[in-house]
């Protein structure tokens, strides 16, 4: 069975190719959290059931394309971000897919994730340092007025 969401082919979902549960259920999870809801806030906000949720926060789950795509409308993430694509030696880069309305540490996380020379550990650490940096040193367009006069 071949079913095509928002232009990605899902083919029964193998292993190969299908979805990072790792990255969309961390994605649900620090969202769920910036935003303090519940998983049933979140159950209620995108149609997939807590425990499904709960399942996919846990790198446990296996959602169906229906909760992939209410997950990735949810985030407000490309689809293309969670799948993997099959037919890629390791040594390739993974590609790295955002919208330009992503926040920067999002766009950053991203590429820190597909550099093939940084482990998992690595990536999330110096991923949680830029988020960091970036929301001290960041501002607001009202506020660099603010300090200029």
């Amino acid at each position: 069975m071949q079913l095509k969401l928002n232009g990605v082919k899902l083919t029964g979902m193998a292993k190969k190719t299908g979805v990072n549960t790792s990255e969309l259920g961390e994605a649900v999870r620090r969202r769920r959290e910036q935003q303090g809801l519940s998983l049933r806030d979140v159950a209620e906000e995108t149609g997939v059931s807590a425990s499904t949720l709960s399942r996919i926060e846990n790198g446990t789950g296996k959602p169906d394309a229906d909760n992939i795509s209410r997950l990735a409308s949810w985030l407000d993430m490309p689809i293309e971000r969670v799948m993997h694509h099959g037919h890629r030696s390791p040594s390739d880069p993974k590609p790295v897919v955002y919208y330009p309305h992503e926040s920067t540490p999002e766009i950053v996380e991203a590429h820190l994730r597909a550099d093939r020379h940084l482990t998992t550990e690595t990536a999330k650490a110096l991923s949680e340092l830029f988020r960091v940096a970036y929301k001290q040193f960041s501002q607001t367009p009202g506020e660099k007025s603010r300090k200029r006069g």
